[in-house]
């Protein structure tokens, strides 16, 4: 009979307490991952404005031009809208116009779409920058998920066309985004 091996099961108790750790475990980690995939995103949306503003300013001085970057359109033409929430792009602004208009001779250097599920408002309708004749536009972008999920940010330019981000507001407040 060394053949025979004992059965090996498992109580009722223990699939129970097994059962209600994996929910526990699960309720308490699901929202916890989607709050990170939305900082995640947030961050991938202000990496991107971040180096395209220092490739503006990079640009500018190489080129000795007006380098500008304006919320776009679906035909890659500058919104007259502070909301840069369907994309954005960076062109060479040959005749320097103010309110910033891309014309045909205008050469698009880069154009970005941003992911549907974030929001990005401007306080300026285009940020322009320059060699070094006149100083850039400063301004702020805030960045903040549709879902409310995330840490909503900002990116501040300077007039010297720095970029640098903030968490908070100068009243040490959340950044909080317009509906």
């Amino acid at each position: 009979m060394s053949g025979i091996r004992p059965c090996r099961a498992h109580s009722l108790f223990e699939l129970l307490m097994t059962m209600s750790l994996i929910t526990l475990v699960l309720t308490l980690g699901i929202p916890s991952f989607g709050n990170l995939l939305a900082n995640h995103r947030l961050r991938i949306e202000v990496d991107h404005l971040f180096h395209a503003i220092h490739q503006a300013r990079k640009e500018s001085i190489v080129r000795r031009r007006a380098m500008t970057l304006c919320p776009a359109t679906a035909e890659r033409a500058c919104a007259e809208t502070g909301d840069w929430s369907s994309g954005w792009m960076l062109f060479i602004n040959k005749d320097r116009d103010w309110p910033a208009q891309r014309d045909a001779d205008e050469p698009l250097v880069r154009y970005e779409p941003v992911d549907p599920r974030i929001r990005v408002v401007a306080n300026r309708r285009s940020f322009t920058l320059r060699a070094t004749e006149l100083r850039a536009t400063n301004g702020t972008f805030r960045f903040c998920t549709r879902s409310g999920r995330g840490k909503s940010r900002a990116l501040i330019v300077s007039y010297t066309g720095r970029p640098r981000v903030s968490y908070e507001d100068s009243r040490g407040q959340p950044w909080e985004c317009p509906d």
